[in-house]
């Protein structure tokens, strides 16, 4: 288990979940900004979002002036960001992963000049982490999406879409080239495959296809990232640019060579998008896809030529659990990341029942480095669970403790048995607000935020015992991993 000495160790968050600062200074309506919490119900925000997203139910989150919002305030990161990071370098970080709100740069996502102020914020943010010798580690697109393009294109769907993101593209990267060196495109980008309206913009009353408008959606989205690595390359040529995938590592139920032809399926349908964005062409199996569900999708003259051209620095990506393919439908089915699955009898589950699973990253790491043979990156990985804040104000996390020691115990091993792995951001470093439920209650953080599901609380900051922990394994370099 020896991590390298530029081990990037570090923390991940997305400003939609934790920047605040709702319309301030600016910055325009997201989609994130639509996602409501439902209390005392089973209903979450990731229902609303995956349910079919329309013109009038955007018009309603816009006047709703009786529900609960809770991404459009976040933890106040906005007017907190010197604190929070100065607790970020007392653990150690090496890197923060974070993301920039297209929203905040250009409200509509289409004007003529960006929005100077919100260039501004994110020149402190940045200067800040740098005081302490902090990379920033930046998404450009992190589950929202600016409204404006929604309502007036549905989102990616519409090829103007890929110029606007360009251009948002390179106004960051030559506005930071002096203060990041590493990027990332779309976050999770695999997931408008699941729901077209989180990322990508798309509203089911303008279009009579939603898996046709989600597909073409994808490919206008490859193509932008494509346009902003090769404008980072030209911009920043120091710097490295990647993808982020969802990872949903999947097991066959039994040796039914049947249930193993279904993880391959699995397979294809969560690594297409990192097969054309670190290889830079469209897989064959794709082909009998488009081919079943009659899709076609709608290229120019010299896109392929560009994906080739736009193909990622390195591959980063999220893993929380692991999943079962089966040929049959019965059994018992539990939720998870994005996807239901069945119980997998030999691992235990989360509070909100996620199966927890650390071989599996080892497996994730040896699969996508065997098969792309580019740096990997976890970007995401963590614990989400109920914490208690102690009346003496310490918070005893021995559960995320012994999630995130499992982990990086695999990542050491996949490292020893040749795996090219960057770094490591555990998600959600400080409490944030959940992207799946918009709850506050379900905690990833080393660093308790006072506040709960409906946004009262004192927003006070507080360590928690995997915050000691945390920057113990940084000081060592992974090395103690039992305190």
């Amino acid at each position: 288990m020896t991590f390298k000495p530029d081990f990037l160790w570090g923390g991940a968050t997305a400003a939609n979940q934790f920047e605040g600062a709702f319309l301030e200074d600016g910055r325009g309506w997201s989609t994130a900004d639509t996602a409501k919490y439902y209390p005392h119900s089973d209903k979450t925000s990731m229902d609303s979002l995956m349910d079919p997203m329309t013109t009038s139910k955007i018009e309603f989150a816009k006047k709703d002036l009786e529900g609960i919002y809770p991404k459009r305030y976040g933890i106040d990161f906005y007017h907190h960001f010197k604190e929070d990071i100065a607790l970020f370098a007392e653990m150690g970080f090496k890197t923060f992963r974070m993301s920039i709100s297209w929203s905040r740069i250009f409200p509509n996502g289409d004007e003529l000049e960006p929005n100077e102020t919100g260039l501004q914020f994110y020149d402190q943010v940045f200067d800040e982490l740098l005081k302490y010798h902090i990379e920033p580690l930046v998404t450009m697109s992190h589950y929202e999406f600016p409204l404006g393009l929604a309502l007036k294109q549905n989102g990616w769907e519409s090829r103007e879409t890929v110029a606007h993101f360009e251009k948002y593209a390179r106004v960051i990267l030559n506005r930071y080239k002096d203060k990041v060196k590493y990027w990332l495109t779309f976050n999770e980008i695999n997931i408008i495959g699941i729901t077209g309206y989180l990322s990508g913009g798309l509203l089911a009353d303008k279009t009579q296809n939603m898996l046709q408008s989600q597909f073409q959606a994808a490919h206008h989205q490859f193509l932008a990232s494509a346009l902003a690595v090769k404008a980072c390359h030209e911009i920043i040529p120091e710097a490295k640019i990647g993808c982020m995938l969802a990872r949903m590592e999947t097991y066959p139920e039994t040796c039914n060579p049947l249930d193993v032809m279904a993880t391959i399926d699995s397979d294809h349908a969560n690594l297409f998008y990192s097969d054309v964005q670190v290889r830079g062409y469209y897989p064959t199996y794709m082909k009998k896809v488009f081919k079943d569900h009659h899709l076609k999708i709608i290229k120019e003259s010299g896109d392929d030529q560009l994906l080739k051209e736009g193909k990622v620095d390195f591959m980063s990506f999220s893993y929380y659990m692991s999943s079962i393919s089966s040929s049959s439908e019965e059994g018992e089915v539990i939720g998870g990341n994005f996807t239901q699955t069945k119980k997998n009898p030999y691992l235990k589950s989360s509070d909100w029942g996620w199966q927890i699973d650390p071989v599996g990253l080892r497996i994730t790491l040896h699969k996508l480095y065997d098969r792309y043979q580019v740096p990997l990156f976890v970007v995401e990985n963590g614990l989400g669970a109920h914490d208690t804040l102690e009346e003496d104000k310490t918070i005893h996390d021995n559960y995320r403790i012994d999630y995130l020691r499992e982990h990086i115990k695999q990542m050491g091993i996949a490292i020893d048995e040749g795996v090219d792995l960057m770094g490591y951001t555990p998600w959600g470093c400080i409490d944030l607000v959940s992207a799946s439920t918009s709850e506050m209650s379900k905690r990833y953080g080393f660093i308790y935020v006072d506040q709960d599901n409906e946004g009262e609380g004192s927003l006070k900051r507080f360590k928690k015992d995997s915050f000691y922990w945390y920057k113990s394994v940084i000081q060592s370099n992974g090395e103690t991993l039992y305190k």
